[in-house]
């Protein structure tokens, strides 16, 4: 049953609540990424999970395991509702892969309609939307952000550990363009689909799909591979020689991206010369060396927390106290922001 939730008019600042770090932030494009899961049906070898235990090391080592779920459907659609009408307008559906989760149709099910400039997105690795497009085409996503970082059941199986073939997740994409208006790739440039880079680019082209093409990001969680980073250069050549309109991004939150037009057709680098937004709080943070993301995201979890960046967890918002009063919620948000934008928190 969706869970009845409207869209609240904008929350007005009070007295007592700063709300321009959080504005800012929304301003400037930043993303509302809700975790339903950190569980995921496959275990690409860089999986950061959103902060939280990656499938690989939980296959791995059963003693590792990912934060407790303590939200359920309200309670996720509840925070998205307060946050969207407190200015977020970006917000990003996320695992582990959210479509394992038991709270994926519930919620999506169960969004308030979106204001003309904000946008809802699953972010998937495709294998299960065919299973579940019925439902998906009466949901108010906007848009499907597939991971696409293979070409071939050899790289699927090498990168991420899964035995169903490139076919399933092909055939994934095939089934969300027939039901949602937009559906974009992303692939992580990696050694093992070196290889497979332009196939991915022409297969993205063909079929007229935006596509993202990233440079690995050392973090702790990837250390043990980061020997398979593979620079975007090389790429970035070939885009020029198949078309002269190319800008780069560098306002806003996050990192840089050079971003191409082919026909009509955007294909995006996150390329780490182009640097990356960090604020206040990162200016003193021991494990900044250790980060080139920037702040670009507040990260929802299935355990109740708000995270502005995945290295620190010490860093997170626990929101299940606030849950009954959006106003509160809300505020509490925005004091976290800009305690993090300060360099207080």
């Amino acid at each position: 049953m969706p869970v009845p939730f409207n869209l609240p008019t904008p929350i007005p600042a009070t007295s007592d609540v700063d709300y321009t770090a959080l504005h800012n932030f929304a301003a400037l494009r930043g993303q509302l990424r809700v975790s339903l899961t950190p569980h995921c049906n496959a275990r690409c070898w860089f999986c950061h999970n959103e902060g939280d235990v990656p499938p690989p090391e939980a296959h791995c080592d059963h003693s590792k395991k990912p934060r407790e779920r303590q939200f359920d459907a309200a309670a996720y659609v509840q925070t998205i509702t307060s946050l969207m009408g407190s200015g977020l307008k970006r917000v990003y559906f996320t695992g582990g892969e959210p479509l394992t989760s038991r709270w994926a149709r519930p919620v999506l099910e169960a969004l308030p309609s979106a204001a003309p400039d904000a946008s809802y997105t699953l972010i998937t690795n495709g294998l299960l939307l065919r299973r579940n497009q019925e439902w998906l085409a009466r949901t108010p996503l906007d848009k499907v952000k597939v991971s696409l970082h293979y070409f071939s059941d050899q790289s699927l199986m090498e990168i991420a550990k899964v035995h169903k073939g490139i076919r399933a997740i092909l055939d994934g994409i095939e089934a969300a363009r027939e039901i949602v208006p937009r559906v974009e790739l992303n692939c992580l440039l990696q050694r093992q689909n070196e290889h497979e880079v332009l196939p991915i680019l022409d297969y993205a082209l063909e079929r007229r799909m935006p596509v993202q093409f990233i440079e690995l990001v050392d973090t702790d969680y990837n250390a043990s591979g980061s020997s398979a980073a593979v620079s975007a250069d090389g790429l970035i050549r070939y885009l020029r020689s198949l078309t002269s309109q190319e800008h780069t991004e560098i306002a806003g939150v996050g990192q840089g991206r050079r971003v191409f037009r082919i026909d009509g057709v955007e294909i995006d680098v996150i390329h780490r010369d182009l640097g990356r937004h960090h604020v206040g709080q990162c200016g003193t943070c021991p494990l900044r060396p250790q980060c080139i993301e920037g702040f670009w995201a507040l990260r929802v979890d299935q355990a109740g927390g708000l995270q502005p960046c995945l290295l620190r967890e010490d860093l997170r918002l626990d929101l299940r106290t606030h849950l009954d009063d959006p106003l509160a919620l809300t505020a509490a948000v925005a004091r976290h922001i800009t305690a993090f934008t300060e360099g207080t928190l």
